[in-house]
């Protein structure tokens, strides 16, 4: 049983920058994907960005491109999202996901793909 555990968040003003990291470690799968989803308060659970491991294609929500980056460290098994421009809208509890991904297009948006979570950092970006 793979778990994850997320860093970086914190508080930032508009415009500003962060860095979450997700640090995965136990049994993973031999092909996985690793996802960044967020939740605001009293919204939905929304995709935010997810990197094949083995492949290394990705895939944004159309709010985070340009803005956010997603990338991996294959020797620590963590990934990374880089988060640029941040807008209040942005703000929310980031969480990591990882489940199995065995295709060689963009790694999937849909969070029940997804078997294993992190417990979530928060991300508040102040106007």
């Amino acid at each position: 049983q793979a778990q994850l555990v997320e860093s970086g968040g914190g508080l930032v003003q508009t415009g500003g920058s962060l860095r979450l990291s997700c640090a995965a470690s136990g049994r993973t799968f031999s092909s996985y994907a690793v996802g960044w989803f967020r939740q605001a308060p009293g919204k939905d659970r929304e995709f935010v960005a997810a990197i094949s491991w083995s492949t290394g294609n990705t895939n944004y929500a159309d709010s985070v491109k340009g803005r956010f980056t997603i990338s991996r460290d294959n020797a620590n098994n963590t990934t990374y999202l880089q988060m640029n421009s941040l807008k209040p809208e942005d703000t929310a509890v980031y969480s990591c996901a990882l489940g199995p991904w065995y295709g060689r297009n963009a790694p999937p948006s849909l969070s029940s793909v997804y078997d294993y979570w992190g417990q979530g950092t928060q991300v508040t970006v102040s106007s």
